[in-house]
């Protein structure tokens, strides 16, 4: 009695699990596309490279360790994450909610940072924007600009700092005075083609 009740389960799960397989094979065929992150728009790409290049005018500021240029490029970059035309993201909603928090995140960074009294604390909130940004541009699979994800291990008491740079631009915003280079590219963004 027992063989038989065991046999009975083993075809109905092994039935269920063939049915299983062939419902996982038609759900993969038919969401691949919906699953997927498109090109992103012509209208997409021109709001985030606002975004970005906002972000190096800030990273220049600190550079230069100019106050009044910090607190002017840290606005013009909460507006342009703040404007991002994230409807005309080509992607699934769950992505574009992601990319949502990110923008959101920037921005109430940013307003940290514009409160922030001591150049120190300015850069540590720099910090975070960058580590934001580079998040962000990974979700949304920013390919306009050749960037370099660069840091440097010296930075805040060797507790080491993240940020974005251009090529050949090897200049450091949390020690940019510093008698010796501290710059390591950790990454190279460039989605969508080769790196």
């Amino acid at each position: 009695m027992k063989s038989a009740i065991a046999l009975i389960i083993m075809a109905v799960l092994l039935s269920c699990s063939g049915q299983n397989d062939k419902i996982t094979q038609e759900l993969k065929g038919s969401n691949q596309v919906a699953l997927t992150k498109l090109k992103n728009s012509a209208a997409f790409n021109a709001s985030f490279n606002e975004v970005i290049e906002a972000y190096f005018s800030l990273k220049n500021n600190f550079i230069a360790e100019k106050d009044s240029g910090i607190a002017q490029s840290s606005r013009a970059l909460m507006r342009a994450a703040d404007s991002l035309k994230l409807n005309e993201l080509k992607a699934d909603s769950n992505l574009i909610i992601t990319a949502r928090t990110y923008s959101e995140g920037i921005s109430a960074e940013l307003i940290g940072l514009l409160g922030e009294k001591d150049l120190l604390a300015k850069r540590r909130s720099f910090q975070m924007v960058s580590d934001q940004l580079y998040d962000f541009i990974r979700t949304v699979q920013y390919d306009q600009t050749l960037l370099y994800h660069a840091f440097c291990g010296n930075a805040f008491d060797d507790q080491g700092a993240y940020w974005l740079t251009k090529p050949q631009d090897e200049k450091n915003p949390y020690i940019p005075h510093a008698a010796t280079a501290c710059y390591e590219i950790k990454d190279t963004i460039k989605l969508g083609q080769a790196q």
